[in-house]
């Protein structure tokens, strides 16, 4: 089985923390999704003889721009492709002001099941800080529009470790789990020179939190959260029981997956492609892609480091079998010391970081690697 990720990189206002590829001109947005049909056609045989869908998730970029008919329509050019008769979930990411009593009722037409909020916070200061285009209550008024239509599959998405709104994290959980919302996305902000908050910082305007309130707050989005009965499976994710991320979950054990728009990355589990047309250049069915061959080594080390952020950890007879009982060995023998520190559990055969540690887990796997 494959994932399938249709990418639409427009939204009508960038966000300050933002660095993905995307455009705030909408103007070419109706011919991309044309060209995102034709893309489909040229690479339908990109995932070889596995044609069967396991998910379908449109990111972006805002992919709610899209009239919900117009994302039907992509699912049912990928229908005509492949087997997708019994994806496992259709996830569509969504702007809260998009959430409207028409756009819903058009969105159950179609056959996303899974909704992804870009809720951020609760606290309207700091929503206008990172400029988002809703407030607090209309991130509350969409989960309750789209309980309300049926959709009991609903993510919504947090950002914490920004200087100055330490104090309105804990406010903006309460507010989440009251929701019942089951999955949630809680992402430490990595504040990235290309972005408005990155211009603010290399003007003195702004700061990166230090290394004790990044723990401090990450504690309580973990405390919380788990206390709230939410499973902290992967350091940025947190679910009910049965309401783990399918699409994202499946990326981080190493499946296939075709990656369709301008931007978008594909992997057949070897070689990484991925699209840089503009927008522009895409709207015309103009497709560039660049691509890498992975070694064997950096295949070791992408398994390190995405099995190190699940809860699950590394298999050390995979990698034994997979890369070879040296390689396995070096690395039992490199992660001593976090063992040592509290910081890993080693034992039945696996290696893994425990979820209240996984703030620290990018130094655990870099120490990791070959």
């Amino acid at each position: 089985m494959s994932l399938l990720y249709l990418h639409i990189p427009y939204c009508k206002r960038i966000c300050a923390y933002c660095d993905f590829f995307r455009s705030a001109s909408l103007a070419t947005l109706p011919a991309a999704l044309d060209a995102m049909r034709s893309e489909m056609e040229r690479r339908r045989d990109y995932l070889g003889g596995d044609t069967r869908i396991r998910t379908i998730y449109f990111g972006g970029g805002t992919p709610s721009l899209c009239a919900p008919q117009r994302l039907q329509r992509l699912i049912d050019t990928a229908s005509g492709l492949w087997d997708c008769s019994s994806p496992e979930e259709i996830t569509v990411e969504v702007n809260p002001d998009d959430v409207t009593d028409d756009y819903v009722a058009a969105l159950r037409d179609t056959a996303v099941d899974r909704i992804s909020l870009g809720i951020q916070s609760f606290d309207d200061g700091l929503l206008r800080a990172m400029n988002r285009r809703h407030t607090a209550a209309q991130a509350v008024a969409a989960v309750e529009r789209l309980r309300r239509a049926g959709y009991d599959n609903l993510s919504g998405d947090l950002i914490f470790g920004i200087e100055g709104f330490g104090g309105v994290l804990e406010e903006s959980l309460r507010r989440m789990i009251a929701l019942g919302v089951c999955h949630i996305s809680a992402y430490h902000l990595t504040i990235e020179p290309g972005t408005a908050f990155g211009r603010r910082v290399a003007r003195g305007l702004m700061h990166e939190v230090d290394e004790a309130v990044s723990e401090r707050e990450f504690a309580l989005v973990h405390d919380m959260l788990t206390a709230a009965g939410y499973e902290h499976y992967e350091v940025s994710n947190f679910a009910l029981p049965g309401c783990r991320a399918r699409h994202n979950s499946a990326y981080w054990t190493g499946e296939r997956y075709l990656g369709i728009g301008a931007g978008a990355h594909s992997f057949d589990g070897a070689e990484r492609r991925w699209c840089t047309s503009t927008v522009e250049q895409y709207a015309e069915c103009d497709f560039r892609y660049q691509s890498e061959l992975l070694s064997d080594r950096e295949m070791y080390d992408e398994y390190v480091m995405t099995s190190l952020r699940r809860i699950e950890g590394i298999d050390t007879e995979y990698v034994a079998e997979r890369f070879g009982r040296g390689r396995a060995e070096a690395m039992i023998a490199a992660a001593a010391r976090w063992q040592a520190s509290g910081d890993m559990i080693i034992g039945q055969g696996r290696m893994r970081i425990p979820p209240d540690r996984f703030l620290i887990s990018d130094a655990v796997i870099e120490s990791l690697f070959e």
